[in-house]
């Protein structure tokens, strides 16, 4: 069993990647569950490079915090780390580096932390002002 973690945004996810059927779970659920159609196939990504572990292993996915996308994001990132460190393959990881770096590298874009003055309403909005 590989134990993996994956960040986007304010998005957290922790991936368990074990022997099994490849059956997988996001909190408890299975990907079906999901009304989006483009959250389900972020999901799938690495299982689809990963074509030859992809009925070998179960796959359990706790997510919190952040929205909708930045969960698949960090959901995704977990699952393709977890299926290279279960398979112990440079080819995957550098099949999955080829197809997308952020597969397997934190994107490090997030928010811009708000400014003391004007922290309610947002990084950089300020009043506006006359020079004359």
């Amino acid at each position: 069993m590989e134990e993996s973690v994956g960040k986007r945004k304010k998005a957290r996810a922790r991936a368990k990647v074990e022997e099994g059927s490849g059956n997988i779970r996001v909190n408890s659920k299975p990907p079906k569950a999901f009304s989006d159609e483009m959250v389900r196939l972020m999901l799938k990504e690495p299982l689809e490079l990963a074509d030859d572990l992809r009925d070998e292993v179960d796959i359990d996915i706790k997510v919190k915090g952040g929205g909708k996308v930045g969960q698949a994001e960090a959901a995704r990132q977990a699952i393709a780390r977890g299926l290279v460190k279960y398979s112990g393959s440079d080819e995957l990881k550098k099949k999955m580096e080829e197809y997308d770096r952020y597969l397997l590298v934190r994107d490090a874009r997030t928010t811009e932390p708000h400014k003391p003055s004007v922290s309610s309403k947002g990084a950089r909005k300020h009043k506006q002002r006359s020079k004359r």
